[in-house]
């Protein structure tokens, strides 16, 4: 059944090395293909834009606990472990609906300045002179500050949470899993501290909503939601990164950016097309045996969508493999936060903090460069960087 369709073997170095070639062979040659690799798969990927849509707005096609990568944890942390992730309609839509006013594009848009004072702080923090690695001194740090302030983790406590932070965005497994009693413990405290002293934060709105109608969230959902919302935050790190590297290695589009610094929200949103960090989405499993693109899925097989595919499918763009911050708007948009009932609930905020770091940046350092080739991890369904050496 799966012989008439392209393979890819996560395991060839090939793959990780360049992804967006890969895909976009199998892309070219079928809408869907087979993916796996040892402990991973075998599992069915939609290569082409116009399909992943569809697949990712098909209620056939739902996230399970199996879509995750499972931690071993302490039987205590197990209540908190089942996030809003892994749960599909009306359950998963409860929780995302007390959620989103934290995360409207209004919400993001005011919060800016106190994004901006963030960024500032640590541009402050750099060396003035020498090479600095702004991984681990800027987009590391930046989105669990940033979400932290949003959510409302006291200040004392951030540190230690930046360095839970950094497990999630280098996908350490063991070290995760090793964190989550302190985080949870951690978002417990966080709670309890908002339930004393109320602030402008989402912690304190959720415990606001709670009180009001105590059945709309349980203690277990709130502090499960409030660590999640956080880890999941930190998005950003590998989209700044990304997009500092892209600019540097591209001196037309980042002169381009410097004379005209009103195509930022734009050139944001090229640099997600053309960088952003996800390469697979999250799998879904058919409820139901389903055809997709042509192809029998069975009940129970797992899908997954390429993201590096649609994001240089010609089908969807003009010129796909160029480049261009100002590529017109109207065309499709891209894929970076998923589509569908699991749309990233933080899209705006990280749209925010990606504009207002690179302005920061670009402003500060008129001679930003790259003082040594970015090495890139060997990561199958996350295109990032294991360190960003600049010059200031």
């Amino acid at each position: 059944m799966t012989s008439d369709v392209p393979q890819i073997d996560l395991t060839d170095p090939g793959v990780s090395r360049d992804p967006f070639t890969a895909y976009g062979r199998a892309r070219e040659l079928a809408p869907i293909a087979r993916v796996g690799a040892p402990g991973f798969g075998p599992m069915w990927v939609v290569t082409r834009h116009a399909d992943i849509r569809t697949m990712l707005a098909d209620p056939r096609f739902e996230i399970r606990t199996d879509s995750f990568m499972r931690p071993d944890v302490p039987e205590d942390c197990l209540p908190y472990m089942r996030t809003m992730s892994e749960m599909n309609g009306t359950e998963h839509l409860r929780l995302r609906r007390l959620a989103a006013p934290a995360f409207t594009a209004r919400r993001a848009a005011d919060f800016a300045p106190r994004i901006a004072s963030i960024v500032e702080a640590l541009l402050d923090d750099l060396p003035g002179h020498g090479p600095v690695d702004l991984m681990t001194r800027f987009a590391r740090p930046l989105p669990m500050d940033v979400i932290c302030e949003l959510v409302g983790i006291p200040a004392a406590d951030r540190l230690r949470w930046r360095e839970y932070g950094a497990t999630v965005v280098t996908n350490v497994g063991p070290a995760f899993a090793a964190a989550i009693p302190a985080i949870i413990e951690g978002a417990k405290a966080a709670v309890a501290r908002r339930r004393a002293e109320p602030a402008d934060d989402l912690i304190s709105d959720l415990i606001q909503a709670q009180e009001e109608n105590g059945d709309r969230l349980s203690d277990t959902e709130l502090v499960t939601l409030i660590w999640h919302l956080v880890m999941a935050g930190q998005t950003p790190t590998n989209l700044i990164a990304n997009a500092v590297e892209a600019l540097l290695t591209h001196p037309g589009q980042l002169a381009a950016l410097r004379a005209d610094p009103g195509l930022m929200p734009r050139a944001v949103e090229e640099l997600i097309r053309w960088c952003g960090p996800a390469l697979l989405t999250i799998p879904r499993y058919a409820r139901e045996d389903v055809e997709l693109c042509g192809t029998p899925i069975a009940k129970g097989e797992a899908v997954t969508a390429s993201v590096a595919a649609a994001h240089r499918d010609p089908r969807a763009y003009t010129d796909p493999d160029r480049f261009d911050i100002t590529r017109p708007a109207g065309q499709p948009g891209h894929l970076g936060f998923a589509h569908g009932p699991h749309f990233c609930i933080g899209s705006s905020l990280a749209r925010v903090q990606t504009e207002v770091a690179l302005a920061a940046l670009l402003r500060r350092y008129p001679g930003l460069a790259l003082a040594e080739p970015a090495p890139r991890a060997p990561d199958p369904g996350t295109w990032r960087l294991s360190s960003l050496t600049v010059t200031l």
